[in-house]
């Protein structure tokens, strides 16, 4: 379920990808930098981005493969960090460190 889910939202993506960017500019916002464990291949770290988007609160989200790296920008007033944590938790990802840029 969640794999379809997935898939269909990266399929999605390319449209809104834009859209984060605009919002960074008039927020005031975190950024922050994990390295997670888990990304067997591009689509998984492209799947990550957009599943992240959609949230309440996350103006922005890049994740790279195979570095397994992600940034994510988020307003504090809306979304708390240990949030996200559990929403990539959720997604099937493993967080090994992160730090604020």
């Amino acid at each position: 379920m969640i794999r379809r889910q997935f898939i269909q939202l990266v399929a999605l993506s390319g449209a809104a990808s834009l859209a984060p960017l605009v919002a960074l500019a008039g927020t005031d916002h975190i950024t922050v930098v994990y390295r997670v464990k888990g990304f067997s291949c591009i689509t998984c770290a492209v799947g990550l981005d957009t599943l992240l988007r959609k949230e309440k609160g996350i103006l922005f989200s890049q994740s790279t493969y195979p570095q397994g790296k992600v940034t994510v920008s988020f307003d504090p007033k809306v979304r708390a960090e240990d949030s996200i944590r559990a929403l990539i938790a959720e997604m099937g990802f493993t967080i090994e460190s992160f730090h604020n840029p």
